[in-house]
């Protein structure tokens, strides 16, 4: 008696094979870029969730095209899913753009933790030091002490420069 299912299963655990050495060599090369690149462990452990998050639902499409779940059942699933996500998003959309801009700071962002940078905005101008970059934000300290968090997509969209930091001994 043949199993039923056999080809299926099969086909489901290759896919899972194939997404676990996928989402390691992902992580090892950016681990091995934040490392060369001096960024800190905490991002670094951040954007491998996010990385975990895209491989999950790519593996999930492929487990519902292996298994030929209904294509009506998968669209009104994801209508109704989305639907509810679009609403939330839309009442919130600043956190998507605070998120999608956390990763793109994480690759190409030209400042550090440690930096003391200024932010150019004419309502509001910034100078502080970076003490870290959140998902959503990034917290600066500045001279006097203060602790100011700037939300990360308007640190992308305003002009922001690094300050020569003072060095006591020599006064300059």
């Amino acid at each position: 008696m043949e199993f039923e299912y056999g080809n299926e299963i099969l086909r489901t655990i290759i896919l899972l094979a194939f997404f676990v050495v996928i989402n390691l060599i992902i992580k090892n090369i950016t681990r091995r870029f934040a490392k060369v690149s001096h960024l800190s462990e905490a991002r670094t452990n951040l954007i491998s969730k996010y990385i975990d998050i895209i491989i999950f639902i790519l593996v999930s499409v492929g487990a519902i095209a292996i298994w030929s779940v209904k294509s009506e059942d998968i669209f009104n699933f994801v209508g109704a899913t989305l639907t509810v996500i679009g609403v939330a998003f839309f009442a919130q959309w600043s956190i998507l753009s605070n998120i999608t801009s956390g990763i793109i700071m994480f690759f190409t962002f030209p400042f550090r933790i440690g930096h003391m940078i200024r932010i150019h905005d004419k309502d509001f101008p910034v100078e502080g030091q970076i003490e870290d970059i959140k998902t959503f934000h990034t917290i600066l300290r500045t001279r006097d002490g203060e602790i100011v968090t700037y939300p990360n997509s308007l640190l992308l969209q305003k002009g922001v420069s690094i300050v020569p930091q003072k060095d006591e001994d020599s006064g300059v």
